[in-house]
């Protein structure tokens, strides 16, 4: 453990540290090597802790149970093998591993005082959590595109969605994301000067930056501009294409078919809010120095509440997945 750690935690809290820190405490830059660093999480409230570690534990079952269903049915069941369920599958497959890459260990975490990750395992957390959130940015857009070709244009709608355009769509946006993330990996400050307390839950790009001690405007700047382009036009997007949907949705005579396309737009609409609302609220507003609390909690909503959601709204309400689910396991259990 560096000497920082064990100062930090000597004094009990974090702004005490700051305060009260003596400044050889870290040394040169080059003298104090960081191997690893602690996750403040909520170790600085106890009660808040026990009572957050439930619902993370909760929220984990439902999202990994949730996605793991989806995609087994998806493959298993070939009268799902259509665009739209093959966008749902990639989304439950992309939040799958995004709920797999750092909530268990934020959850073994809360058993600790004072818990650790390693330098490298800190990077990959990090960046595939970049990568995987970049491409969810982009496949809801996709998403959106896919049922306004349905709704609007049913007729066209298996010549306007071609299997090699789903294929081209995924792949390009894949690569794009990809691209983003490793422009963020090589922009990466390399000097720590010791500082090795990230105050969050897990391995958050903001948080990483700020503990740098040498220059990290290009970074910055390049995770402002990255951001924009991820969030704004595929936001927009959504918004128009839903409207254009909704038009659609009050041309069709049935009452009841109308109240339930409204029920699936509205629905998706609001995960789609809750999901690009709160990383524009973490990654376009001004940044502060440090790290609060709140936005903590916020980063949990993309991180942890849309895998949640995101079978739920999508999938396991939708009767073809219900009839699939009988169909595979009721098969299972019958023999």
């Amino acid at each position: 453990m560096s000497p920082v750690s064990d100062n930090f935690w000597r004094h009990g809290n974090m702004e005490d540290y700051r305060r009260d820190k003596p400044e050889n405490v870290m040394g040169p830059p080059n003298e104090t090597v960081v191997t690893e660093f602690i996750l403040i999480g909520l170790s600085e409230h106890p009660q808040a802790q026990a009572v957050f570690f439930p619902f993370l534990l909760m929220a984990y079952l439902i999202s990994f149970l949730g996605n793991s269903l989806i995609v087994i049915l998806i493959i298993a069941d070939s009268h799902l093998h259509s665009p739209m369920y093959f966008f749902l599958c990639i989304l439950s497959s992309v939040d799958l591993i995004l709920s797999n890459n750092a909530l268990p260990e934020i959850l073994v975490n809360c058993f600790f005082d004072r818990p650790t990750i390693n330098f490298y395992r800190c990077l990959i957390q990090m960046y595939v959590g970049l990568f995987l959130v970049s491409t969810e940015c982009v496949l809801l857009a996709i998403m959106a595109y896919d049922r306004f070709a349905a709704i609007c244009q049913p007729l066209h709608y298996m010549q306007i969605m071609s299997w090699r355009l789903c294929i081209s769509l995924v792949t390009v946006s894949m690569a794009f994301c990809f691209v983003v993330t490793l422009i963020t990996v090589l922009l990466q400050p390399t000097d720590f000067c010791g500082r090795n307390i990230i105050n969050h839950f897990a391995c958050e790009l903001q948080s990483f930056l700020k503990l740098a001690c040498s220059d990290t405007r290009a970074s910055e700047l390049f995770m402002h501009i990255s951001s924009l382009f991820l969030l704004i036009p595929p936001f927009g997007f959504i918004v128009v294409t839903y409207g254009r949907i909704g038009l659609a949705v009050l041309r069709i005579r049935s009452t009841q078919g109308r109240k339930k396309a409204f029920s699936t737009c509205s629905s998706h609409l609001t995960v789609v809010s809750v999901f690009y609302g709160t990383i524009m609220i973490m990654y376009l507003k001004p940044q502060a120095k440090s790290t609060s609390d709140q936005d903590k909690v916020i980063s949990l909503m993309y991180g942890v509440l849309t895998p949640v959601l995101n079978p739920v709204i999508y999938s396991l309400r939708n009767r073809d997945v219900k009839g699939a689910f009988w169909k595979v396991f009721g098969r299972e259990m019958s023999k």
